[in-house]
């Protein structure tokens, strides 16, 4: 199966602490790490652990965070197709806290893939689903080429700019940021799901069928939570990729941000191929 995600990257550094410092507090980490982040390289290195492969349309800063980030994405099983940008690689501060919750702060402009780089973009016709969390109109275009299309709810002008028809929209039902109401994009998307955290979430499809979803229980205690929607999103495209129905899809989904959950950074404890026998 080939998945792609066309989407961001940032460059985050994590920091293990009691708790989220309060106004002028100093806080000291018990843990650090670095690792590129965001939306679009979790969902791709989700959707690489289950498919084998994913190619990855991005852009990155001239700069040594960028580098960075292109080899530790490649190390982790990408085909980074980046594109160069001028601006510095945007950075993101998170703080974990004793509980596992994540609190993040990101630094500079989100760099996006666009139609007019010269990146692979007629790859994607060979691909079986893509999902996207970032770029222009053109490029949300070029990744409809994939036979299933997914896409973030935090991108709703986007994709209303695009006017792409849609095979699934994932987002949260708790961050105002990713909320959908029904009629914002047109034409609508063929699934709706929106998550809530311990609660599972719900569905709703174009024809008027819905339901819920179960949180799955995490395989170990919580340890971060950065990632887990970004995980499930990757979870998600990869199940309607597959041909799986839309119980079977949100379950594997909700499996991918519940074994997210358990690991430290997005990519310690990220569902695999082989969990799924």
């Amino acid at each position: 199966m080939r998945t792609a995600v066309v989407g961001h990257v940032e460059w985050v550094e994590f920091g293990r602490v009691d708790a989220v410092p309060r106004a002028g507090a100093i806080a000291h980490a018990t843990d650090a790490w670095e690792v590129p982040g965001g939306g679009g390289s979790v969902a791709a290195v989700q959707l690489a652990r289950l498919s084998g492969a994913c190619t990855f349309y991005t852009a990155l800063g001239d700069d040594p965070r960028g580098t960075w980030a292109r080899a530790e994405l490649a190390r982790l099983g990408l085909q980074v197709e980046g594109a160069a940008r001028d601006e510095p690689t945007r950075r993101a501060i998170v703080f974990v806290d004793d509980a596992g919750e994540r609190t993040i702060t990101t630094l500079g402009e989100r760099l996006e893939p666009s139609s007019a780089d010269p990146l692979l973009w007629h790859a994607l016709g060979e691909v079986d689903a893509a999902f996207v969390t970032a770029g222009d109109p053109s490029a949300v275009r070029e990744a409809r080429r994939a036979r299933v299309l997914v896409a973030t709810t935090r991108v709703l002008d986007l994709l209303d700019e695009s006017a792409v028809p849609l095979d699934a929209v994932v987002g949260s039902a708790r961050d105002p940021a990713e909320r959908y109401e029904p009629g914002r994009l047109v034409p609508p998307p063929g699934l709706v799901v929106l998550t809530e955290g311990r609660l599972g979430g719900r569905w709703e499809t174009a024809d008027g069928r819905r339901g819920r979803f179960d949180a799955v229980e995490p395989p170990g205690p919580i340890v971060d939570t950065y990632g887990a929607g970004d995980s499930f999103a990757g979870g998600l495209t990869y199940a309607l990729g597959a041909g799986m129905e839309v119980e079977e899809a949100v379950a594997l989904a909700a499996r991918c941000g519940a074994w997210c959950v358990a690991g430290r950074g997005p990519y310690g404890n990220q569902l695999n191929a082989d969990d799924l026998d």
